[in-house]
């Protein structure tokens, strides 16, 4: 009889069952925990100290970019939202006593936050421009700043352009976007002592709306009348006839016409008063 084989033992271990990985945010809070515990060790200015300062700030940057999100209806490009945010995540990094026992996500977002908003209340325009032309503004306004001190006088825009090989138009085009970084009130007072502002200067004064209140008033009071006698007034002021027309139009005396409209006028005046 062959010889029964036994099973023979495996030769490869079993792989343990993986353990679930932390998320990525209780990651960065843990190395966060490490790194400022080693910051805390070291002197400041030293290299050892700028380099666990800048790991700091790289390892928490999701935490700008989550508060630039917050900002994307505003139109200006991410990347400068975020390049601001980061301002404020060193201060935060440079300010923040792990000691205290908080979580530097919470210490830090206000002051993310808050550095983002001043960006926006201060140096973001009101009107929104194209990002070449506002690249191109800061050019301008850098050469403008060169020139007037080279020249001791205010550069023209022919010497901008040849400064910055560009053309006049698009050195007029820059300036006039640098003026979209603040509204002006349309009550402002134009430059000069007397000029009126472009408030004064718009538009026209409808002399048909002095006549609104009083025709109102007038459809008010009319209703209030006879038939008969608001078709007469009508025909007289509206359809601008005589009182010998009337009279042929509704078969009746110009006399009587004329006291219709005489009582017409005594109920009318009397009805104004009691109603004002």
């Amino acid at each position: 009889m062959p010889a029964s084989t036994a099973p023979q033992a495996s030769t490869q271990e079993e792989s343990p069952t993986p353990t679930p990985p932390r998320s990525r945010g209780a990651d960065t809070r843990a190395l966060t925990q490490v790194l400022f515990g080693e910051l805390k060790q070291l002197q400041p200015g030293t290299p050892e100290h700028n380099r666990v300062r800048g790991a700091l700030i790289e390892a928490n940057l999701p935490l700008v970019r989550y508060a630039a999100a917050r900002f994307r209806s505003r139109n200006e490009p991410m990347e400068d939202v975020i390049q601001v945010g980061t301002i404020g995540l060193i201060n935060a990094i440079d300010r923040f006593d792990p000691d205290r026992g908080v979580q530097f996500p919470t210490f830090a977002m206000p002051t993310v936050v808050g550095e983002i908003k001043r960006y926006f209340r201060d140096n973001v325009r009101t009107v929104h421009v194209p990002r070449r032309l506002h690249e191109l503004w800061v050019q301008v306004n850098s050469a403008t700043e060169d020139l007037t001190t080279a020249f001791g006088r205010t550069p023209t825009t022919a010497e901008i352009a040849e400064r910055l090989r560009i053309t006049e138009d698009e050195v007029l085009s820059c300036i006039e976007a640098g003026r979209s970084y603040h509204a002006t009130s349309l009550e402002a007072a134009q430059e000069g002592d007397g000029l009126p502002g472009l408030l004064d200067r718009l538009g026209y004064e409808d002399p048909a709306l002095d006549g609104v209140e009083h025709r109102d008033l007038v459809r008010h009071l009319l209703v209030q009348l006879p038939e008969r006698e608001q078709r007469i007034l009508l025909l007289r002021y509206y359809s601008n006839l005589t009182q010998s027309q009337i009279s042929a139009e509704l078969g009746v005396s110009q006399m009587h016409v004329s006291r219709l409209l005489a009582r017409s006028f005594q109920r009318l005046r009397s009805a104004n008063r009691i109603d004002a």
